[in-house]
């Protein structure tokens, strides 16, 4: 049995021959070959381009002589607009070994005219519809191969091991792909211990999703670690990681937001420098709070830029969690619409805030998906976790 078409109707087949008589005789060979499809007709090359456009028919029955094409050109001109269509040729009693190279072409399958009966057309423009999907498939299965070992070398980029030497600091980190396309975006992070003792600390978001966005991310997150450990902070950081981020990004429309810190070694102070990213979780003991310091300007926008220290008092043992707006610039079901925002996520929070880090964003990434209403257009998100361990 043939393959219904998307629409559940019986398959198109677009027969592309210029003699009428012949045309009759494969209509009529359709009807007693058990094959259940519905038939058009093209008398030409240029007409057959329009059909294929036109009407996306799931097969192609193509005379290779026809008056308006010269050898090959007639079966390449049908490939090109054929899109998911089966094709196979027809050819003449002395011309069989066409037929053979309309395959090695590109074709599914070829039939020669005279001796086609009907339960053998019925079964070659079956199996080649079946063999044209069972291609697409194969190349949709490699594609996502490919795919997915290039998301996997992004991700070692992104996604880096925290470069930790001597201070006593836990580091937990998750990330989830954009629930639409499930590609790496560009959100990044990253912790590095500098000769100094000090512990920093990166998360940053490039606006938008896809490879592109994701090698830029890699990009700015290896200058940034280069950049630290060779002792440079601050707003030199970011002034260096703008000039590379203009020189890197695909088009002047592309921004990065981040936030940058430094944790001193006497684990309680925090340098903060923060450059249009969302703000950060602060823990207590068993509690947690939504900690907001200086915001300046995002990366890559055309303005000038200061980009201003903040500093922030840690509690002894205490810690901070970093994350990027697709944690919460989430819809909650219902009317009318509504979103998480940073004060939902507080509240979220403050549920498992006794937990340690491993554990913490376990529940806190499962109640935002439990809270939030399924969205495609959900961007990606990234999320660390730093905290002092207790040496008590």
């Amino acid at each position: 049995m043939a393959h219904a078409s998307e629409d559940g109707r019986q398959p198109l087949v677009l027969l592309v021959e210029d003699d009428p008589q012949d045309a009759f005789i494969v209509e009529e060979l359709l009807e007693d070959s058990g094959l259940k499809v519905r038939l058009e007709w093209a008398r030409s090359v240029d007409e057959a381009r329009k059909a294929l456009v036109r009407l996306r028919p799931q097969c192609v029955l193509l005379d290779l002589g026809l008056p308006d094409s010269h050898e090959f050109s007639a079966l390449s001109a049908v490939m090109e607009k054929a899109g998911d269509a089966a094709v196979v040729v027809l050819t003449g009693l002395a011309e069989e070994q066409a037929g053979l190279a309309a395959v090695t072409a590109g074709a599914q399958d070829y039939l020669v005219k005279g001796r086609v009966e009907a339960e053998w057309l019925g079964r070659t423009l079956r199996y080649a519809m079946q063999r044209k999907q069972a291609e697409q498939a194969a190349v949709a299965l490699h594609a996502e191969r490919m795919r997915a070992k290039e998301n996997e070398r992004l991700e070692r980029g992104l996604l880096p091991k925290p470069l930790l030497q001597s201070m006593p600091i836990e580091v937990a980190s998750r990330y989830r792909p954009s629930r639409g396309a499930a590609t790496l975006g560009g959100d990044f992070f990253d912790v590095v211990e500098s000769d100094d003792k000090s512990v920093h600390a990166v998360i940053g978001d490039v606006c938008g999703h896809g490879p592109d966005e994701a090698a830029v991310g890699v990009c700015l997150r290896i200058a940034w670690r280069a950049l630290v450990l060779s002792g440079v902070t601050g707003a030199a950081l970011l002034r260096r990681l703008e000039r590379i981020l203009e020189a890197e990004r695909p088009g002047s429309e592309i921004f990065v937001t981040m936030t940058t810190l430094v944790l001193d070694p006497d684990q309680r102070t925090v340098r903060i420098w923060r450059a249009g990213h969302p703000g950060m979780l602060l823990h207590q003991d068993d509690t947690v709070s939504l900690a907001d310091p200086a915001r300046s300007p995002a990366l890559g926008l055309p303005v000038e830029v200061d980009w201003h220290q903040d500093v922030l008092e840690l509690p002894k043992g205490g810690g901070l969690t970093l994350y990027t707006d697709g944690l919460f610039e989430r819809r909650l079901p219902g009317e009318p619409l509504t979103w998480l925002g940073e004060e939902g996520l507080l509240d979220l929070a403050s549920r498992h805030a006794h937990l340690d880090g491993e554990g913490f964003l376990d529940a806190l990434l499962a109640d935002v998906e439990s809270v939030t209403a399924p969205d495609a257009s959900a961007d990606d998100l990234a999320v660390v976790h730093l905290r002092w361990k207790d040496e008590s």
